[in-house]
């Protein structure tokens, strides 16, 4: 983001709070956003969020979610501009520990059980069975621009799953089906000595609760899939649909959602930047982010090109 841009919704936000500011630091900042504590005049301190598109729509599904109760960061204020938001929340100070498995599996039951956002984007049984095509038209529309120009291999792995989605995407509207938070990593669940709090809900979906259960382990590791279905055990336990447990499309739950979670994030990787949101700077980085997951999906979801061995659940992720 521009820095006179940033500091301009900083300074809108503070104006309309009332606030002062007498200090800060960066908590985080990457390419799309960034994460700054404010330290104020009367000594209490907030955090101010700054985002580009596609995350512009965070702020009022925050507010949307204090209305609900949702267990996430009161909304101070916002301000958007073309391309970009600007707000203010509370400041939950740092974490004092990690969030555990049962604390993972609670907050995802609760995310799932909120009543859906009309607004949001949807991912049901046809959605998902198109994300290999869109992704492979995203990657035609960056090579129409110079960019992504050595991806033989991703467009194979695009060709692979298109081919067998139809089917791999049946169950995806079984339950759990709903809101979802979209970045259910440890880092998005705050716990601090008041409880533990959702934050970074800039990829919210509504679609099918697996995935979020598939994104705690993150894909920069090898698969586990035994971890995702202790998981899966401690949601259900924790009042969750019994139904995240049964399989669909084919596969167990554990590897259906491991798989798709793979495809959509490739997805999302290709079409953002098709779109723009990321700099052509990136996309060496990104070429190599998107194999490992497509590599991975490949596998889990059972695409592999005749004659080739079966499933490795074990691969790279």
């Amino acid at each position: 983001m521009d820095a006179a841009l940033a500091e301009q919704l900083r300074r809108d936000l503070l104006i309309a709070a009332g606030h002062q500011q007498t200090g800060g630091h960066v908590i985080q900042e990457w390419e799309l956003s960034a994460v700054h504590r404010l330290y104020l005049s009367d000594g209490s301190s907030v955090i101010c969020k700054l985002a580009t598109a596609p995350f512009t729509g965070e702020a009022a599904l925050l507010r949307y979610l204090n209305e609900q109760g949702a267990a996430v960061p009161h909304l101070h204020g916002y301000t958007l501009r073309p391309q970009a938001l600007g707000m203010l929340t509370d400041d939950l100070g740092d974490p004092i520990r990690p969030p555990t498995l049962a604390e993972a599996a609670a907050a995802a039951r609760a995310v799932h059980a909120i009543p859906p956002v009309p607004e949001l984007p949807a991912f049901d049984q046809q959605t998902l069975a198109r994300l290999p095509e869109q992704a492979l038209a995203a990657l035609a529309a960056l090579h129409r621009q110079g960019r992504f120009l050595e991806t033989g291999t991703i467009e194979d792995l695009l060709r692979r799953l298109a081919a067998v989605a139809g089917r791999r995407a049946d169950g995806a509207e079984r339950e759990p089906f709903g809101l979802c938070h979209g970045e259910f990593h440890r880092s998005s669940l705050h716990v601090s000595r008041t409880g533990s709090r959702l934050v970074d809900w800039g990829k919210a979906f509504t679609g099918p609760g697996l995935l979020d259960l598939a994104t705690w382990f993150g894909t920069r590791t090898t698969t586990k899939p035994a971890q995702l279905t202790r998981l899966i055990h401690a949601y259900v336990a924790a009042g969750g649909s019994p139904d995240a447990k049964s399989d669909r499309g084919g596969l167990p739950a554990t590897q259906w959602a491991l798989g798709w979670h793979r495809v959509w994030a490739a997805w999302w990787f290709l079409t953002t930047a098709a779109a723009g949101h990321h700099r052509p700077h990136t996309d060496s980085h990104h070429t190599r982010v998107v194999h490992r997951q497509l590599h991975a999906a490949a596998q889990l979801l059972d695409a592999t090109p005749p004659g080739a061995a079966g499933r490795h659940l074990t691969t790279a992720g």
